[in-house]
Protein backbone atom coordinates (compact mmCIF):
# COMPACT_ATOMS: atom_id res chain seq x y z
CA UNK A 1 0.00 0.00 0.00
CA UNK A 2 1.29 3.46 -0.92
CA UNK A 3 2.41 5.51 2.07
CA UNK A 4 0.29 8.66 2.11
CA UNK A 5 3.27 10.73 3.23
CA UNK A 6 4.75 10.32 -0.26
CA UNK A 7 2.06 12.54 -1.82
CA UNK A 8 1.69 16.17 -0.62
CA UNK A 9 -1.74 17.18 0.61
CA UNK A 10 -2.26 19.70 -2.20
CA UNK A 11 -1.73 16.98 -4.81
CA UNK A 12 -3.91 14.51 -2.92
CA UNK A 13 -6.72 17.08 -2.95
CA UNK A 14 -6.19 18.15 -6.57
CA UNK A 15 -9.10 17.59 -8.92
CA UNK A 16 -7.65 17.05 -12.40
CA UNK A 17 -9.10 18.81 -15.40
CA UNK A 18 -11.80 16.77 -17.12
CA UNK A 19 -12.06 17.60 -20.80
CA UNK A 20 -15.25 17.33 -22.81
CA UNK A 21 -16.19 14.06 -24.46
CA UNK A 22 -14.21 13.06 -27.52
CA UNK A 23 -15.82 12.29 -30.86
CA UNK A 24 -14.99 8.61 -30.35
CA UNK A 25 -16.71 8.56 -26.95
CA UNK A 26 -19.86 10.19 -28.31
CA UNK A 27 -20.04 7.83 -31.28
CA UNK A 28 -19.64 4.79 -29.03
CA UNK A 29 -22.19 5.94 -26.46
CA UNK A 30 -24.90 7.61 -28.57
CA UNK A 31 -24.26 6.52 -32.18
CA UNK A 32 -25.50 9.80 -33.73
CA UNK A 33 -25.79 10.20 -37.50
CA UNK A 34 -23.33 13.12 -37.50
CA UNK A 35 -20.97 14.88 -35.11
CA UNK A 36 -20.30 18.57 -34.45
CA UNK A 37 -17.56 19.08 -31.85
CA UNK A 38 -18.39 22.44 -30.31
CA UNK A 39 -17.12 21.96 -26.76
CA UNK A 40 -13.47 22.99 -26.65
CA UNK A 41 -13.18 26.30 -28.53
CA UNK A 42 -11.05 24.70 -31.22
CA UNK A 43 -10.60 26.27 -34.64
CA UNK A 44 -13.37 24.75 -36.77
CA UNK A 45 -11.61 25.77 -40.01
CA UNK A 46 -8.65 23.57 -39.13
CA UNK A 47 -5.24 25.16 -39.64
CA UNK A 48 -3.14 26.88 -42.29
CA UNK A 49 -2.11 24.75 -45.28
CA UNK A 50 1.39 26.15 -44.83
CA UNK A 51 1.71 24.13 -41.62
CA UNK A 52 1.81 20.81 -43.48
CA UNK A 53 4.92 21.66 -45.50
CA UNK A 54 6.65 23.21 -42.49
CA UNK A 55 6.03 20.17 -40.30
CA UNK A 56 7.09 17.77 -43.04
CA UNK A 57 10.40 19.60 -43.35
CA UNK A 58 10.87 19.59 -39.59
CA UNK A 59 10.27 15.82 -39.48
CA UNK A 60 13.64 15.27 -41.15
CA UNK A 61 15.47 16.54 -38.06
CA UNK A 62 13.34 15.28 -35.18
CA UNK A 63 16.24 13.08 -34.11
CA UNK A 64 17.80 16.32 -32.88
CA UNK A 65 16.66 18.39 -29.90
CA UNK A 66 14.64 21.50 -30.82
CA UNK A 67 15.89 25.04 -30.42
CA UNK A 68 15.50 25.63 -26.67
CA UNK A 69 15.09 29.39 -27.22
CA UNK A 70 12.61 29.25 -30.14
CA UNK A 71 14.73 31.94 -31.76
CA UNK A 72 13.12 31.96 -35.21
CA UNK A 73 9.58 32.07 -33.84
CA UNK A 74 10.39 34.75 -31.28
CA UNK A 75 12.02 36.86 -33.98
CA UNK A 76 8.95 36.57 -36.21
CA UNK A 77 6.56 37.47 -33.39
CA UNK A 78 8.75 40.39 -32.31
CA UNK A 79 8.95 41.74 -35.86
CA UNK A 80 5.17 41.69 -36.31
CA UNK A 81 4.38 43.15 -32.88
CA UNK A 82 7.21 45.69 -33.08
CA UNK A 83 8.81 44.59 -29.84
CA UNK A 84 12.13 42.90 -29.05
CA UNK A 85 12.52 39.13 -29.03
CA UNK A 86 14.00 39.43 -25.52
CA UNK A 87 10.48 40.35 -24.39
CA UNK A 88 9.12 36.94 -25.43
CA UNK A 89 9.28 33.42 -24.04
CA UNK A 90 7.73 30.46 -25.90
CA UNK A 91 6.41 27.35 -24.17
CA UNK A 92 4.06 24.39 -24.66
CA UNK A 93 0.79 26.29 -24.48
CA UNK A 94 -0.83 28.63 -21.99
CA UNK A 95 -0.93 26.11 -19.16
CA UNK A 96 2.82 25.59 -19.45
CA UNK A 97 3.31 29.35 -19.31
CA UNK A 98 1.08 29.61 -16.24
CA UNK A 99 3.01 26.77 -14.62
CA UNK A 100 6.22 28.71 -15.28
CA UNK A 101 4.74 31.81 -13.65
CA UNK A 102 3.81 29.79 -10.58
CA UNK A 103 7.26 28.23 -10.33
CA UNK A 104 9.09 31.50 -10.91
CA UNK A 105 7.45 34.23 -8.88
CA UNK A 106 5.82 32.65 -5.83
CA UNK A 107 7.05 31.95 -2.31
CA UNK A 108 5.26 30.29 0.60
CA UNK A 109 2.21 32.29 1.63
CA UNK A 110 1.83 34.23 -1.64
CA UNK A 111 -1.56 34.31 -3.38
CA UNK A 112 -3.22 34.84 -6.74
CA UNK A 113 -6.38 36.92 -7.05
CA UNK A 114 -8.74 36.14 -9.92
CA UNK A 115 -12.42 35.64 -10.72
CA UNK A 116 -14.55 32.78 -9.44
CA UNK A 117 -15.35 31.60 -12.99
CA UNK A 118 -12.34 31.62 -15.27
CA UNK A 119 -9.77 29.37 -16.97
CA UNK A 120 -9.56 26.14 -14.98
CA UNK A 121 -6.00 25.47 -16.12
CA UNK A 122 -4.75 28.40 -14.06
CA UNK A 123 -6.48 27.12 -10.93
CA UNK A 124 -4.97 23.65 -11.41
CA UNK A 125 -1.43 24.96 -11.89
CA UNK A 126 -1.75 27.11 -8.78
CA UNK A 127 -2.96 24.11 -6.76
CA UNK A 128 -0.05 22.00 -8.00
CA UNK A 129 2.37 24.63 -6.71
CA UNK A 130 0.38 24.92 -3.45
CA UNK A 131 -0.49 28.58 -4.14
CA UNK A 132 -3.58 30.06 -2.52
CA UNK A 133 -6.14 31.48 -4.95
CA UNK A 134 -8.57 34.17 -3.84
CA UNK A 135 -11.64 34.15 -6.09
CA UNK A 136 -13.68 37.31 -6.60
CA UNK A 137 -17.26 36.93 -7.91
CA UNK A 138 -17.98 38.02 -11.45
CA UNK A 139 -20.30 40.97 -11.96
CA UNK A 140 -23.99 40.42 -12.69
CA UNK A 141 -23.18 40.51 -16.42
CA UNK A 142 -20.42 37.87 -16.11
CA UNK A 143 -17.43 40.23 -16.25
CA UNK A 144 -14.29 40.54 -14.15
CA UNK A 145 -14.96 43.00 -11.32
CA UNK A 146 -11.77 45.04 -11.65
CA UNK A 147 -12.36 47.27 -8.65
CA UNK A 148 -13.15 44.31 -6.40
CA UNK A 149 -9.97 42.57 -7.59
CA UNK A 150 -7.85 45.58 -6.72
CA UNK A 151 -9.64 46.09 -3.39
CA UNK A 152 -8.78 42.47 -2.48
CA UNK A 153 -5.03 43.00 -2.82
CA UNK A 154 -3.15 42.37 0.42
CA UNK A 155 0.54 42.11 1.40
CA UNK A 156 0.48 38.43 0.40
CA UNK A 157 -0.84 39.10 -3.12
CA UNK A 158 1.73 38.28 -5.77
CA UNK A 159 -0.43 38.18 -8.89
CA UNK A 160 -3.73 39.25 -10.44
CA UNK A 161 -4.85 36.85 -13.16
CA UNK A 162 -7.33 38.13 -15.75
CA UNK A 163 -8.37 36.10 -18.77
CA UNK A 164 -9.20 38.78 -21.30
CA UNK A 165 -11.48 37.85 -22.97
CA UNK A 166 -12.55 35.45 -20.28
CA UNK A 167 -13.08 31.73 -20.73
CA UNK A 168 -15.86 30.59 -20.30
CA UNK A 169 -17.95 33.78 -20.35
CA UNK A 170 -16.53 35.49 -23.47
CA UNK A 171 -16.54 38.89 -21.75
CA UNK A 172 -13.63 41.32 -21.38
CA UNK A 173 -12.44 44.28 -19.36
CA UNK A 174 -12.33 47.56 -21.26
CA UNK A 175 -9.45 49.92 -21.96
CA UNK A 176 -10.71 52.27 -19.25
CA UNK A 177 -10.93 49.46 -16.70
CA UNK A 178 -7.48 48.19 -17.65
CA UNK A 179 -5.92 51.65 -17.30
CA UNK A 180 -7.53 52.20 -13.89
CA UNK A 181 -6.43 48.78 -12.70
CA UNK A 182 -2.81 49.20 -13.74
CA UNK A 183 -2.64 52.61 -12.11
CA UNK A 184 -3.93 51.20 -8.82
CA UNK A 185 -2.12 47.87 -8.58
CA UNK A 186 1.09 48.03 -6.51
CA UNK A 187 4.30 47.67 -8.52
CA UNK A 188 5.26 44.50 -6.63
CA UNK A 189 2.09 42.71 -7.79
CA UNK A 190 2.21 41.04 -11.21
CA UNK A 191 -0.76 41.48 -13.52
CA UNK A 192 -1.24 38.58 -15.93
CA UNK A 193 -3.48 39.25 -18.90
CA UNK A 194 -4.28 35.90 -20.51
CA UNK A 195 -5.18 36.87 -24.07
CA UNK A 196 -5.80 33.41 -25.50
CA UNK A 197 -8.66 34.84 -27.59
CA UNK A 198 -6.89 38.07 -28.54
CA UNK A 199 -7.24 37.49 -32.29
CA UNK A 200 -11.03 37.60 -32.00
CA UNK A 201 -11.20 40.68 -29.77
CA UNK A 202 -8.43 43.15 -30.52
CA UNK A 203 -10.38 45.06 -33.18
CA UNK A 204 -13.15 45.94 -30.74
CA UNK A 205 -13.07 49.66 -29.99
CA UNK A 206 -12.84 49.31 -26.20
CA UNK A 207 -10.61 46.22 -26.00
CA UNK A 208 -7.45 47.19 -24.07
CA UNK A 209 -4.09 47.55 -25.80
CA UNK A 210 -2.15 45.88 -23.00
CA UNK A 211 0.89 45.22 -25.21
CA UNK A 212 1.70 48.91 -25.62
CA UNK A 213 0.77 50.03 -22.11
CA UNK A 214 4.36 50.12 -20.85
CA UNK A 215 3.95 48.57 -17.37
CA UNK A 216 6.90 46.62 -15.97
CA UNK A 217 4.69 44.38 -13.81
CA UNK A 218 2.52 43.21 -16.72
CA UNK A 219 2.72 39.77 -18.38
CA UNK A 220 0.63 38.96 -21.46
CA UNK A 221 -0.12 35.36 -22.45
CA UNK A 222 -1.13 34.34 -25.97
CA UNK A 223 -1.57 31.02 -27.75
CA UNK A 224 -1.55 29.38 -31.16
CA UNK A 225 -4.40 27.04 -30.17
CA UNK A 226 -7.39 29.19 -31.04
CA UNK A 227 -6.98 31.66 -33.89
CA UNK A 228 -4.23 29.64 -35.55
CA UNK A 229 -5.76 26.18 -35.07
CA UNK A 230 -2.71 24.52 -33.53
CA UNK A 231 -4.26 23.18 -30.31
CA UNK A 232 -2.80 19.72 -30.92
CA UNK A 233 0.75 21.07 -31.08
CA UNK A 234 0.61 22.81 -27.66
CA UNK A 235 2.44 26.10 -28.17
CA UNK A 236 2.01 29.62 -26.83
CA UNK A 237 4.04 32.63 -25.74
CA UNK A 238 4.33 35.27 -23.06
CA UNK A 239 5.29 38.93 -23.50
CA UNK A 240 6.74 40.99 -20.67
CA UNK A 241 9.50 43.34 -19.60
CA UNK A 242 12.91 41.87 -20.47
CA UNK A 243 13.99 41.17 -16.90
CA UNK A 244 10.82 39.17 -16.20
CA UNK A 245 11.43 37.11 -19.35
CA UNK A 246 14.97 36.31 -18.17
CA UNK A 247 13.53 34.72 -15.02
CA UNK A 248 10.94 32.78 -17.02
CA UNK A 249 13.65 31.37 -19.27
CA UNK A 250 15.37 30.10 -16.13
CA UNK A 251 12.38 27.98 -15.12
CA UNK A 252 10.95 26.81 -18.46
CA UNK A 253 11.52 23.22 -19.48
CA UNK A 254 14.73 23.25 -21.49
CA UNK A 255 13.50 21.87 -24.80
CA UNK A 256 9.93 23.08 -24.92
CA UNK A 257 8.10 23.41 -27.19
CA UNK A 258 9.05 20.62 -29.58
CA UNK A 259 10.51 21.08 -33.06
CA UNK A 260 7.27 20.27 -34.86
CA UNK A 261 5.31 22.75 -32.75
CA UNK A 262 7.84 25.50 -33.43
CA UNK A 263 7.78 24.82 -37.17
CA UNK A 264 3.98 24.75 -37.25
CA UNK A 265 3.66 27.99 -35.28
CA UNK A 266 6.15 29.84 -37.46
CA UNK A 267 4.30 28.83 -40.63
CA UNK A 268 0.92 29.68 -39.12
CA UNK A 269 2.16 33.06 -37.89
CA UNK A 270 2.96 34.18 -41.42
CA UNK A 271 -0.36 33.02 -42.90
CA UNK A 272 -2.46 36.07 -42.08
CA UNK A 273 -5.06 35.10 -44.69
CA UNK A 274 -6.01 31.98 -42.74
CA UNK A 275 -6.33 33.99 -39.53
CA UNK A 276 -8.62 36.46 -41.29
CA UNK A 277 -10.80 33.60 -42.55
CA UNK A 278 -11.00 32.19 -39.03
CA UNK A 279 -12.18 35.49 -37.55
CA UNK A 280 -14.65 35.97 -40.40
CA UNK A 281 -16.10 32.50 -39.77
CA UNK A 282 -16.64 33.31 -36.09
CA UNK A 283 -18.23 36.66 -36.93
CA UNK A 284 -20.65 34.96 -39.29
CA UNK A 285 -21.42 32.12 -36.88
CA UNK A 286 -21.96 34.45 -33.94
CA UNK A 287 -24.39 36.61 -35.91
CA UNK A 288 -26.33 33.50 -36.92
CA UNK A 289 -26.57 32.11 -33.38
CA UNK A 290 -27.40 35.46 -31.82
CA UNK A 291 -30.35 35.88 -34.21
CA UNK A 292 -31.51 32.36 -33.42
CA UNK A 293 -31.24 32.88 -29.64
CA UNK A 294 -33.11 36.18 -29.78
CA UNK A 295 -35.89 34.71 -31.93
CA UNK A 296 -36.43 32.04 -29.25
CA UNK A 297 -35.81 34.21 -26.18
CA UNK A 298 -32.73 32.22 -25.20
CA UNK A 299 -30.51 34.03 -22.71
CA UNK A 300 -26.87 34.28 -23.80
CA UNK A 301 -23.81 36.42 -23.14
CA UNK A 302 -22.47 38.34 -26.14
CA UNK A 303 -18.92 37.18 -26.73
CA UNK A 304 -15.57 38.60 -27.88
CA UNK A 305 -14.20 35.11 -28.58
CA UNK A 306 -14.81 32.06 -30.78
CA UNK A 307 -17.58 30.76 -28.48
CA UNK A 308 -20.77 31.87 -26.77
CA UNK A 309 -22.18 31.06 -23.34
CA UNK A 310 -25.88 30.18 -22.96
CA UNK A 311 -27.53 30.85 -19.58
CA UNK A 312 -30.33 28.57 -18.36
CA UNK A 313 -32.72 28.97 -15.45
CA UNK A 314 -30.97 26.32 -13.37
CA UNK A 315 -28.37 23.56 -13.29
CA UNK A 316 -30.85 20.82 -14.20
CA UNK A 317 -31.85 22.55 -17.44
CA UNK A 318 -28.23 23.08 -18.47
CA UNK A 319 -27.29 19.48 -17.73
CA UNK A 320 -30.34 18.09 -19.52
CA UNK A 321 -29.73 20.27 -22.56
CA UNK A 322 -26.09 19.19 -22.83
CA UNK A 323 -27.01 15.50 -22.67
CA UNK A 324 -29.85 15.82 -25.18
CA UNK A 325 -27.57 17.64 -27.61
CA UNK A 326 -24.95 14.91 -27.19
CA UNK A 327 -27.53 12.33 -28.24
CA UNK A 328 -27.93 14.30 -31.45
CA UNK A 329 -24.18 14.45 -32.04
CA UNK A 330 -23.59 18.03 -30.86
CA UNK A 331 -20.78 18.11 -28.29
CA UNK A 332 -21.05 21.13 -25.97
CA UNK A 333 -19.41 22.14 -22.70
CA UNK A 334 -21.55 22.18 -19.57
CA UNK A 335 -19.87 24.73 -17.30
CA UNK A 336 -20.43 23.21 -13.87
CA UNK A 337 -16.67 22.70 -13.43
CA UNK A 338 -16.17 26.43 -14.00
CA UNK A 339 -18.63 27.31 -11.24
CA UNK A 340 -21.40 28.16 -13.73
CA UNK A 341 -23.61 25.10 -13.46
CA UNK A 342 -26.55 26.85 -15.13
CA UNK A 343 -24.53 27.65 -18.26
CA UNK A 344 -23.36 25.87 -21.42
CA UNK A 345 -20.59 26.94 -23.80
CA UNK A 346 -20.86 26.61 -27.59
CA UNK A 347 -17.93 26.97 -30.00
CA UNK A 348 -18.61 28.96 -33.16
CA UNK A 349 -18.25 26.69 -36.18
CA UNK A 350 -18.88 26.27 -39.85
CA UNK A 351 -22.27 26.83 -41.48
CA UNK A 352 -22.89 23.09 -41.40
CA UNK A 353 -22.00 22.84 -37.71
CA UNK A 354 -24.16 25.83 -36.79
CA UNK A 355 -27.09 24.39 -38.76
CA UNK A 356 -26.60 21.08 -36.95
CA UNK A 357 -26.59 22.92 -33.62
CA UNK A 358 -29.74 24.88 -34.47
CA UNK A 359 -31.72 21.92 -35.81
CA UNK A 360 -30.74 19.84 -32.77
CA UNK A 361 -31.64 22.64 -30.39
CA UNK A 362 -35.04 22.92 -32.02
CA UNK A 363 -35.62 19.24 -31.27
CA UNK A 364 -34.88 19.73 -27.59
CA UNK A 365 -38.23 21.37 -26.92
CA UNK A 366 -38.92 21.09 -23.22
CA UNK A 367 -36.39 23.65 -22.02
CA UNK A 368 -37.34 26.40 -24.51
CA UNK A 369 -39.60 29.06 -23.08
CA UNK A 370 -42.69 29.71 -25.16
Amino acid sequence: MLNKKIVPVNIEELKPYVAGKTIEEVVKEYKPERISKLASNENRLGYSNAVNDAVNRALSVVNNYPDPQSLALRAAIADTLKIESDQIVVASGSESLISMLCRTFFQDGDEIITADATFIGMLIQAKIQNIEVSKIPLTHDYRFDVRALVDAISPKTRMLYIANPNNPTGTFITQQEFDWMMENVPEDVLVVMDEAYYEFAYQLADFPDALNSGYDNLIILRTFSKGYGLAGFRIGYAIAEKKLIVYLHKTKLTFEPGALAQAAALAAWHDTEFLTKTVDLCDKASAKLYRYFEDRSVKYVRSATNFVMIVFDNEEEASHFTTEMLKRGVILRWLRAFGLADCVRVTFGTDEEMDHFISSMDEVKNWIKK
